[in-house]
């Protein structure tokens, strides 16, 4: 049997970090990404653009976008309702909970998994679901915990034939962001592509100004920038400040942060 994989790729820097790792280890990728009416939608073209690239070095990923937006207007979320304020600060404060989207992660997997069950029906072949989810999502997102896509995952198998051709990969889960981007890193190297070129057509902002510029301020953001900085890079996307102020910001937040933490 081929080594077949299927992936949310949402433009960030996780799942496009897990791409280039399954590429790396010779699946075949077919991924969704997902307009859900995100303020950050810019995430979208990002994701097509480092497809693009990808295409440009002989390596074919296959890619679809899906609009669930009307489904997702029920649902309440500073990253999705404009009456609403996205927060600011480091990414495990109490009010980042209202970047949580109800049910997001299971409505993006119960798509994902019925996809990877036709993919299998017309390749005759065994699909591994993988998703990008990691230890920094944990505080905040309960849909980003292990437990979470196990008991849902259950409950898809037993609720579909032909469960039994489809697994489950976290590679992920116990990461923080630092060695997600050491991974991707790696495979980089491997696949001998551009690690800057790949992560500059990333996003994780949850509210870039109306060019597509990372604010550098959102929880998502401060999550990303002390990343690059724990492993002694520059991140190669453009923020709105320069460089240095973004991430004397970051660091300020995460000492004040900590002090916090040590008191409570």
């Amino acid at each position: 049997m081929n080594k077949v994989a299927a992936l949310c790729l949402s433009g960030g820097m996780d799942s496009t970090s897990l791409l280039l790792r399954l590429i790396n280890e010779n699946y075949r990728v077919f991924t969704i990404s997902f307009d859900y009416g995100q303020k950050h939608k810019i995430e979208i073209q990002k994701a097509k653009n480092n497809v693009q690239y990808l295409k440009s070095k002989n390596i074919d990923v296959k890619h679809k976008v899906i609009n669930i937006s009307d489904c997702v207007e029920l649902l309440s979320s500073s990253i999705t309702t404009n009456s609403l304020k996205i927060p600011e600060g480091h990414y495990e404060q109490e009010n980042m909970k209202s970047t949580f989207v109800p049910n997001r992660n299971a409505i993006f997997s119960s798509i994902l998994y019925g996809y990877a069950i036709t993919i299998s029906k017309e390749m005759s072949n065994k699909v591994c679901i993988s998703l990008g989810v990691h230890s920094g999502d944990h505080a905040i997102y309960p849909d980003c915990r292990e437990e979470f896509y196990n008991k849902l995952f259950d409950s898809f198998n037993e609720g579909n034939w032909d469960s039994d051709m489809i697994e489950l990969n976290l590679p992920y889960i116990k990461f923080d962001k630092s060695k997600i981007l050491l991974d991707a890193q790696k495979s980089c190297k491997k696949l001998n592509l551009n690690f800057n070129t790949i992560f500059k057509n990333t996003i994780t902002s949850y509210n870039p100004n109306k060019n597509g510029i990372s604010s550098g301020k959102s929880g998502s953001d401060i999550e990303r920038i002390l990343a690059f900085n724990k492993i002694g890079l520059k991140d190669p996307i453009e923020y709105i400040d320069p460089w240095d102020s973004i991430l004397k910001n970051a660091l300020e937040i995460e000492k004040k942060f900590k002090k916090i933490k040590d008191f409570q």
